[in-house]
């Protein structure tokens, strides 16, 4: 199994609102994606910026691939992040998992 971890930043203002945009958006396309586990969403906002963690675990690398492409080391971005995201991390990190309990 392989997790897969993004991060992004946002004002605070607008962390409502790119919350409810990746349940439209992100969050379908990682559940429809074959050989998708799941994730978790994780937000905290500190001084006026919301940090969101997406993390996904995956069957595979191929799995991943069928999400993000071939280049899936880069983080996927969708047209609409721009309205809210304070900067576009490139690359996202992939762990594979040692140990579930």
């Amino acid at each position: 199994m392989i997790m897969r971890m993004w991060r992004g930043r946002v004002p605070a203002e607008k962390s409502d609102a790119y919350l409810a945009f990746l349940h439209t958006s992100g969050f379908p396309d990682y559940e429809g994606t074959p050989g998708n586990l799941g994730g978790f969403a994780f937000r905290r906002t500190v001084n006026g910026e919301t940090e969101f963690v997406l993390v996904t675990f995956w069957e595979s690398v191929e799995a991943i691939k069928r999400f993000a492409g071939d280049s899936y080391e880069h983080a996927h971005y969708y047209p609409e992040d721009a309205d809210f995201l304070l900067d576009f991390e490139p690359a996202v990190k992939h762990y594979e998992v040692a140990h579930r309990w």
